[in-house]
């Protein structure tokens, strides 16, 4: 399963890792090869909690247009 992920630095200068595609899906590193190799390990904990749970493995995420 590929997933898209977005990692960012915050105000601490540590990097905050999310998974939008699953709700609550997040993780950090002090650099971001950990910040990834972390939420690597995050979704897949997450997605077996949510297959216990009888949740659904991804939400629906759409693109929109957002007029100026």
């Amino acid at each position: 399963m590929k997933l898209l992920i977005t990692i960012y630095q915050d105000e601490d200068g540590a990097y905050i890792a999310e998974c939008p595609s699953i709700p609550g899906c997040v993780s950090q590193g002090r650099t971001e090869q950990e910040a990834e190799a972390n939420i690597r390990l995050a979704i897949k904990e997450c997605l077996e909690v949510r297959a216990e749970q009888g949740l659904p493995l991804v939400v629906t995420m759409r693109e929109v247009d957002v007029a100026d």
